[in-house]
């Protein structure tokens, strides 16, 4: 089983492709119900404590689990850890990216928590789409997003190639302070990233100038 996570924050619905297939688990984490209404789609499960939406809104066949405010973990990562105790093992998060930084930065996290427990996780808000991969290779296809960054989680990122990338690397080293992978470009119909020892956030993201 897959999840399919609605969050807070600002989202972009005609950049966002993703939907959930029959048989996905749906959550909608606090206000993230109202990004799950605009794509369309009636959540599952609905989680959180529920500071961010007046009473009422969540219609009652929705099922809620409610929390309290005051608590150590948030709105999307019980979300996630629900999903996780569900068995779900490929997630699809969409918001989270727009608004307050620390928020998106803990989105970041989550990506990054869901690869330690055997995961994969893609977030997006429609005009940025981020996964976080190590040790490992991922395929980058051509698509509506212009360019992909690779971003160092980790102090030191070793044996780092990108192949059909308008700037290839190969076996470079990212620092964490000297983040000079940005803004590359698929140069044919995929590129193709490696990472060898090391964490990195694949980021791709549209021409803000010239695309809503």
């Amino acid at each position: 089983m897959n999840a399919f996570i609605c969050i807070g924050g600002e989202i972009f619905p005609e950049g966002i492709w993703e939907r959930p297939e029959e048989g996905d688990l749906i959550i909608a984490a606090d206000s993230g119900y109202r990004n799950a209404v605009l794509l369309g789609i009636t959540p599952t499960l609905a989680v959180g404590d529920f500071d961010s939406m007046p009473e009422g809104e969540l219609p009652k066949e929705v099922e809620r689990l409610t929390v309290p405010a005051e608590k150590d973990f948030t709105d999307a990562q019980l979300a996630v850890d629900i999903a996780l105790k569900r068995g779900c093992r490929i997630f699809t998060i969409v918001g989270g990216l727009g608004g307050r930084l620390d928020h998106t930065l803990s989105c970041l996290g989550i990506l990054e928590g869901i690869n330690k427990k055997g995961g994969f996780a893609v977030i997006t808000d429609g005009r940025n789409r981020i996964r976080f991969i190590k040790n490992t290779s991922e395929l980058i296809p051509r698509s509506q997003f212009r360019y992909f960054s690779l971003i160092a989680a980790d102090p030191i990122v070793k044996g780092i190639t990108i192949e059909g990338g308008k700037y290839p690397l190969k076996n470079a080293t990212l620092r964490r302070e000297h983040q000079f992978a940005v803004s590359n470009e698929v140069d044919g119909n995929c590129a193709l990233v490696s990472v060898r020892r090391g964490g990195i956030f694949l980021v791709e993201s549209k021409d803000m100038l010239t695309q809503k």
